[in-house]
């Protein structure tokens, strides 16, 4: 322990990030192609492709709620693992390690039995129609069989980052990953299971990152180990690592929230068609959040525990190269899709309207994300400095605030509702991010002053 306590403690502070924050990125990018692997090959299956790339992006908001179960553990618990380490107190780190991983086997019981039973009744109010509801509803039971697998990846991940190991977390994606994309044209084409091999490679290829996972916690390699005195859950332990995490949560429940939004407008007053491009949309969409939140995420380490040490210059350091790389690429991806969004749309789908139809839609929908970065840049670096209460109401901001309500409210005011509905999305951007910002620097030193003893 006291080696990785020196190394997050001294040396190089940009070194050090970009030693977390390169294997944090590559698995972020990586767990990734889990689901756009699968819409890809999907979306070039001959004669169906267009209707079950269609179908499969409906179940996007169970999948999203699947995550923030996850990461309300993972989100929470990391963070706070990193500061009582950061305060040299081993036992207490462990303990929430344990009482996380209980947390997940239960949210995967209650999860997997409700959204198995309910699929059907889902599906349809996320505006599948009898063309495309088949298909939502194959993947998606598979799917949710395996939810189990899902959440320990994603809760317990970032429990392996938090300790310096941001090599091993990166390979729990990698495997999985390319387990994955061989499996997915050998069950889709070469064993004409459609849709349902997409989800079966998937499950599989999930459930060999859980192996990965549980046996590198149980092992003698780990700081913190997994240990079965730790298992039962403590409200004073658990309860702070939920309220922390909640804002995570929200971010990422409101996404599912948001994709109903969207979905079901865009049924209304585009088609399936519309939907199916929305379904692209989302997917090149996460290319963009997520090596931010990778960049985070291996900034989120060095943050938490130079903050729990008292480190404030480190911890301004972390910040400032966190924000500036964060900037910088969503700057550079937002450049990328307003010069060939045609060619991003024809990777996932040979339906010339559909990459016509997305094309356009994309340069709308795209505009503002390049406040993405600053705004995810600022809002989980609250996170790291254990600032829950400040945190869940910027996670809130973007989408419950403003998008949501933009979605519903601007088709009644321009000509085109089409247009509209994508252009709640860059003008949500542009405000939360600038509002985001505003907040975080107005309060960073005042975080600072009072310290981790005040989380």
């Amino acid at each position: 322990m006291a080696q990785t306590r020196q190394d997050m403690g001294s040396g190089n502070v940009k070194k050090l990030l970009l030693q977390l924050m390169i294997p944090a990125v590559v698995a972020q990018v990586v767990n990734l192609l889990y689901n756009i692997v699968d819409r890809i090959y999907i979306g070039h299956i001959a004669g169906i492709g267009a209707a079950a790339l269609t179908g499969v992006g409906l179940f996007a908001p169970i999948l999203m709620l699947l995550n923030a179960f996850a990461m309300l553990i993972g989100a929470g618990g990391a963070p706070r693992t990193a500061i009582a380490l950061g305060q040299g107190n081993k036992e207490e780190a462990e303990k929430i390690i344990g009482n996380s991983f209980t947390m997940l086997l239960f949210f995967a019981v209650v999860l997997t039995i409700g959204f198995y039973a309910g699929a059907p009744i889902l599906l349809r109010l996320f505006g599948a129609s009898e063309a495309t509801l088949p298909y939502a509803l194959a993947y998606s039971r598979i799917y949710i069989l395996g939810s189990v697998c899902v959440l320990l990846v994603m809760g317990m991940n970032p429990f392996i980052t938090t300790q310096g190991f941001a090599k091993i977390s990166m390979l729990t994606t990698v495997i999985g990953a390319v387990i994955n994309i061989i499996l997915d044209p050998i069950l889709i084409f070469v064993l004409d299971m459609g849709v349902r091999g997409a989800a079966i490679a998937t499950v599989l290829s999930q459930a060999v990152g859980a192996f990965w996972i549980l046996r590198f916690l149980t092992g003698s390699k780990t700081i913190l180990r997994l240990r079965k005195k730790h298992l039962r859950p403590e409200g004073r332990v658990i309860l702070p690592v939920m309220g922390l995490g909640i804002s995570t949560f929200v971010m990422l429940s409101t996404e599912s929230l948001l994709s109903i939004s969207f979905s079901s407008s865009l049924a209304r007053y585009g088609g399936d068609v519309a939907v199916g491009a929305m379904t692209v949309i989302t997917s090149v969409s996460q290319l963009c959040t997520m090596p931010i939140q990778g960049i985070c995420q291996g900034g989120q380490p060095v943050m938490s525990f130079n903050f729990g040490a008292g480190n404030k210059a480190r911890v301004k350091e972390a910040f400032r190269f966190q924000f500036t790389l964060c900037f910088g690429y969503t700057t550079l991806f937002w450049l990328g899709m307003m010069l060939v969004p045609g060619l991003v749309a024809g990777i996932f789908t040979s339906d010339a309207p559909l990459i016509q139809y997305t094309t356009w839609a994309m340069r709308i929908y795209m505009a503002g994300i390049f406040a993405m970065g600053v705004q995810i840049a600022c809002q989980q670096s609250f996170m790291a400095l254990g600032q829950a209460k400040v945190s869940l109401l910027l996670a809130c901001l973007r989408k419950l605030i403003l998008l949501i309500p933009l979605i519903f409210l601007l088709p009644h005011l321009l000509p085109d509702p089409v247009f509209a509905v994508f252009l709640a999305e860059p003008v949500s951007d542009i405000t939360a991010a600038s509002i985001t910002v505003f907040t975080f620097l107005s309060r960073f030193d005042q975080i600072l002053d009072r310290g981790a003893a005040k989380v």
